[in-house]
């Protein structure tokens, strides 16, 4: 099975008691045991989890101390036995809090332990002596220990990356999180993919959101994996209360994350995908350029043996089991958070569009408006953008223009919407002009080919084209995001225009964008919005047998499922995967929905139309980006129009059941 990139991470945050290592330990074991046995390579625990955080001047005490070093060689001898059972390779990877006596002085450390060894020592950086915090009574920060130094033959050094199985990490430690510049972006530029932080932070109010915040930031800025464990139950609440935090997140998105002020342990859980991080790391060129200012650190590289599950040893992935995949990558499924995006996408693109009009001096538009969605989400935009440049709706020329398709329902809703938006509406009958035309050419009217097809498409541009030359405006484009991936629009027909508002808006979100709309309107337009939602996505270019006035031409019928096509287009482009990979996270997000027949056939025709179809790209209109993944040739995708989609498409058959 290829490698998909995948790793296993959990942050556990266990019950501990004060100032008794042996305890702690088995207790430590115990988690780690749980976590080999579902397959995770690397277990996080909170700062100074060996003997707890709150132990005050106890660290000064040496039985403490010796104590600690036993525990740490007890948690490493288990570690083999955890193998002997599991029969795991070299087994989990644990990572411990203590305090470790280095060169006279103390150190708060982390512990990397695997295959019956600790095999590095991270200290502190920083360490917080302000308001309840005064680590500096006991504790040395790792800025006192000379580049190089070891502990025995154990290396020690916040310089340290650890490589698990070619997936690097490196270490913080709790305040290390909170400076200004956080050891985390030096680890990053040195090439770890995950950033692991151990810590013991208190409770109060307003913190813990700050704390997520910091957390998402700091794994969006490093694009990187942010593994977080804080203490809990059992530290002393003299003076603090620790809640417990397990919190696991990835370029900015939190995957993961524990319940707080539980009296249980806790292991947070989730699948990292490092192949993501380094594809992003590969295509934002600012990140390699930083390596400039942050390489004052020479970093060493400790290699650990092959664990449980790494890059080589993807077969547990396949159903992504402790991660979420989104059906609708674009569209956020939280309500209050898709309204606001929303809102903001909308402004992005009456914004946009007021730009344009104000350059040119242009004060007329000219819409076609069929009664579907992209057309219905274009008009609601310019009227927006007049309302909001104070200039009179009525210099919107809204046009329909039916033919042989075209149906009574998504002809009233252009009506009767033009109508209660107040812009000036006419509608232009095509049909004799395409007779004609077909005459003219030798189509004959039975032959639903492209041409039939297409020369439909073309007629109505013409229209729009000829009436923004008569009355002095610019062809407000309506085609969107999804059509263009597929090329799912007629070139020079409605793959043109003078300004495209959703060019870079998916089919998935327009009609929320609409359903935003329908929200903030009147109930006649609301209800008119509503139905133009509810009605099925249709080019209208072909008549329904027998006279019938239905939609006969159904998009998704015959170009396939558009939340299919938004999610293999949103993780090809903006992530970068193989079919291959597209194809497993697709399984995982629409299970229960679509067989593997089903989504390799689309998957397939995705490749075979975008590969083919880029000569439509290469010149389509000016038009807002609004998200991460955009189309434009002259901005975020530049792709020869003669490119092959051979290798693509071999892997997508590869993957088919059939011989």
């Amino acid at each position: 099975m290829e490698n998909l990139g995948f790793i296993r991470v959990a942050a556990a945050v266990p019950r501990v008691d004060i100032a008794d290592p042996d305890t702690n330990a088995r207790r430590i074991i115990e988690m780690a045991r749980q976590a080999a046995e579902k397959g995770i390579s690397l277990i996080v625990f909170p700062e100074l989890s060996v003997t707890g955080y709150t132990c005050g001047d106890l660290f000064n005490q040496s039985l403490l101390l010796d104590k600690a070093l036993q525990a740490l060689d007890t948690i490493a001898d288990q570690t083999l036995e955890i193998v002997a059972d599991k029969t795991l390779g070299c087994g989990i990877c644990i990572v411990v809090g203590a305090p470790i006596m280095i060169e006279g002085s103390l150190y708060n450390c982390a512990a990397v332990i695997q295959g019956g060894r600790v095999r590095g020592l991270v200290p502190k950086t920083y360490l917080p002596n302000y308001n309840e915090f005064y680590e500096k009574r006991w504790f040395t920060p790792a800025t006192a220990l000379k580049d190089g130094a070891t502990l025995g033959d154990i290396p020690v050094g916040r310089d340290l990356i650890f490589d698990l199985s070619g997936v690097k990490f490196g270490i913080e430690i709790c305040e290390d999180l909170w400076v200004p510049a956080p050891p985390a972006a030096a680890l990053a530029m040195a090439g770890a993919d995950m950033v692991l932080n151990l810590s013991a932070t208190d409770e109060n109010i307003g913190k813990h959101a700050y704390l997520l915040d910091l957390i998402r930031q700091q794994s969006a800025r490093c694009r990187c994996a942010y593994i977080y464990s804080s203490a809990g139950a059992g530290e002393s609440s003299t003076d603090l209360v620790f809640s417990g935090n397990g919190i696991i997140a990835e370029d900015g998105a939190i995957l993961a994350q524990s319940p707080r002020f539980s009296r249980d342990d806790t292991l947070t859980t989730a699948d990292v995908d490092i192949e993501k991080l380094r594809n992003d790391r590969r295509r934002f060129a600012t990140f390699a350029e930083g390596r400039s200012v942050v390489h004052a650190t020479e970093f060493r590289t400790v290699t650990l043996p092959p664990g449980i599950g790494s890059l080589h040893n993807p077969a547990q992935y396949t159903d992504f089991p402790n991660r979420n995949v989104a059906r609708l990558p674009f569209v956020d499924s939280d309500p209050a958070r898709r309204d606001e995006n929303c809102g903001e996408i909308i402004s992005i693109q009456t914004w946009g569009l007021e730009q344009r009009l104000e350059a040119t001096g242009c004060k007329k538009l000219v819409i076609g408006i069929s009664g579907g969605l992209d057309s219905t989400l274009a008009l609601l935009v310019a009227v927006r953008a007049f309302d909001r440049l104070g200039i009179n709706r009525k210099g919107i020329i809204g046009i329909t223009m039916p033919g042989y398709g075209t149906t009574t329902r998504t002809h009233s809703n252009a009506t009767d919407l033009m109508r209660l938006l107040g812009v000036t509406s006419m509608e232009i009958s095509i049909a004799e002009a395409v007779d004609q035309h077909f005459k003219d050419i030798g189509q004959s009217k039975e032959v639903h080919d492209a041409t039939y097809e297409n020369g439909q498409a073309r007629e109505r541009t013409q229209i729009l084209m000829d009436m923004a030359n008569k009355t002095g405006g610019m062809v407000l484009g309506t085609g969107d995001l999804s059509e263009l991936a597929l090329g799912w629009c007629t070139y020079n027909g409605d793959q043109i225009s003078m300004y495209g508002v959703n060019a870079s808006i998916p089919k998935t979100l327009v009609r929320h964008l609409v359903e935003w709309f329908a929200a903030h309107a009147d109930a006649d337009t609301a209800r008119v919005l509503r139905d133009i939602i509810d009605t099925p996505i249709s080019p209208e270019l072909i008549p329904a047998d027998n006279g019938a006035d239905t939609i006969a031409q159904k998009t998704e019928d015959l170009v396939g499922p558009y939340e299919l096509h938004d999610f293999f287009l949103y993780h090809t482009l903006r992530n970068g995967f193989s079919p291959r990979k597209v194809f497993a996270l697709a399984r995982k997000a629409f299970s229960g929905e679509y067989d593997d027949a089903t989504l390799l056939k689309w998957l397939r025709n995705f490749y075979r139309r975008f590969f083919s179809q880029q000569f439509k790209r290469s010149c389509m209109p000016d038009g807002p980006k609004v998200g991460s993944v955009c189309l434009s040739p002259r901005g975020d995708w530049r792709m020869p129009s003669d490119a092959t989609s051979r290798l693509w498409l071999a892997e997508v058959d590869a993957l088919s059941p059939d011989p």
